[in-house]
């Protein structure tokens, strides 16, 4: 099961297909129980070799900056048709069109549930959302458990309460004098 930095992860690394103007970008989702590879594919295309690069290196410099984390695996940077990223939760592909269709990794995963940024955006609010629920109810919890540790130090120890009775009948035979 995919964590939220993997999504978050997955998307920067979706942002960084998106500013290097890649097409037709698709996360897949693939299955846990015909997959025990990865948790998603994150696929794109780029117009030329030169394009395949400049993607694959923007994604490779934000998971670098953004996650302190480089790729397990690189491959295909030489011929630049088909890049693959592994970084172990998620895979990116980088395909030229001639080599995305015909490979067709989206037919060959009938099982995948496409996702789109929105969706995966969405998932890591309601994620984030959650987080602060349990924190919040968590931290509520304890000032309950606190609140009444306070109340019985506020209560008068019985050896206070008959110093507070003599002070009290010092106080009134002064006046009465």
């Amino acid at each position: 099961m995919a964590t939220n930095e993997t999504n978050r992860m997955l998307a920067a690394a979706a942002a960084a297909c998106e500013d290097k103007k890649a097409e037709d970008i698709r996360i897949l989702a693939l299955d846990p129980a015909e997959s025990g590879l990865t948790d998603y594919f994150l696929l794109c295309n780029g117009t030329n070799e030169r394009q395949n690069l400049a993607i694959a290196d923007e994604i490779e410099l934000r998971m670098k900056r953004d996650f302190h984390t480089l790729a397990n695996s690189v491959e295909g940077r030489r011929q630049a048709d088909w890049i693959l990223l592994d970084y172990v939760d998620f895979i990116v592909h980088v395909f030229s069109p001639e080599k995305r269709a015909f490979y067709g990794l989206e037919r060959l995963r009938k099982s995948a549930t496409t996702l789109s940024v929105e969706d995966l955006n969405a998932e890591i609010k309601q994620h984030i959302a959650n987080a602060r629920q349990k924190t919040s109810s968590a931290v509520k919890k304890s000032a309950k458990k606190a609140a009444p540790a306070k109340k019985a130090a506020a209560k008068k120890s019985p050896a206070r309460k008959s110093a507070a009775k003599k002070s009290t009948k010092k106080s009134a035979t002064k006046r009465a004098r």
